[in-house]
């Protein structure tokens, strides 16, 4: 697409994530995004629900568009993009007496700094290594700016729920999470991405996934029970 700005994907895959699934099938999303609308997309959701995944994907497939190779998906619409930053995972660099947090700062820094409204941004977690309303406050301005300052396209995933309610105040920015479904104490992740925001995260019963201790998890259950009741 050398004459607009939309990016348009219909049933993308991750190539790599794909070619590794032995006895599942691999659940393909679409993607949506332009300089206008459609600049941002907040993606909530449980850890291990393809959150990450969704976002590599997109990245892959405009980088593969770009050096003219094949794409994996049923169709791409691909704008031309100057850079794709990406803020991802997390890393400290004691030799430099760089905490995770400050090198996630520094990153993000350089993708603000770097950044233009042709640019693909990929952001994962931003803010999570400090205090919690530090952390949110950082995350919310930073997507202020980047939606109505530099105007890139942009995936966003976070467990700040409360950054869902940008899409009502800011033009450009709309909620995407992804589905599960409940099974008593359980959940089946579903890997589709859908419009709206999650309303909680899931972690307890992930941690569960993992093989945290019954004991641990019951324990859990009541602080989170405990601590909604003091915010209410």
């Amino acid at each position: 697409n050398t004459h607009g700005t939309e990016l348009k994907i219909t049933e993308g895959r991750h190539p790599v994530v794909e070619k590794f699934l032995k006895n599942d099938v691999f659940v393909t999303n679409d993607t949506c995004l332009d300089t206008n609308e459609n600049r941002t997309m907040i993606i909530t959701g449980p850890n291990m629900a393809g959150k990450s995944t969704f976002m590599r994907q997109v990245a892959l497939i405009v980088l593969m568009t770009h050096i003219g190779s094949f794409v994996p998906a049923k169709s791409a619409l691909v704008p031309i993009v100057d850079k794709i930053f990406t803020r991802v995972g997390a890393n400290d660099d004691l030799t430099l007496n760089q905490s995770t947090f400050m090198v996630e700062m520094v990153e993000i820094a350089a993708i603000m700094n770097g950044a233009t409204s042709k640019s693909l941004i990929l952001l994962d977690e931003v803010g999570r290594g400090t205090a919690t309303f530090d952390g949110l406050s950082i995350a919310w301005a930073i997507m202020e700016h980047i939606t109505e300052k530099i105007r890139a396209k942009t995936l966003f995933a976070t467990h700040y729920h409360e950054l869902t309610e940008l899409e009502g105040m800011i033009s450009g920015v709309n909620n995407y999470c992804i589905a599960v479904k409940e099974q008593g104490d359980n959940i089946v992740f579903l890997r589709k991405i859908i419009q709206g925001g999650a309303d909680k995260s899931y972690g307890i019963q992930v941690a569960k996934l993992a093989g945290v201790p019954d004991l641990v998890i019951s324990r859990a259950k009541e602080i989170v029970e405990e601590l909604s009741d003091e915010d209410i």
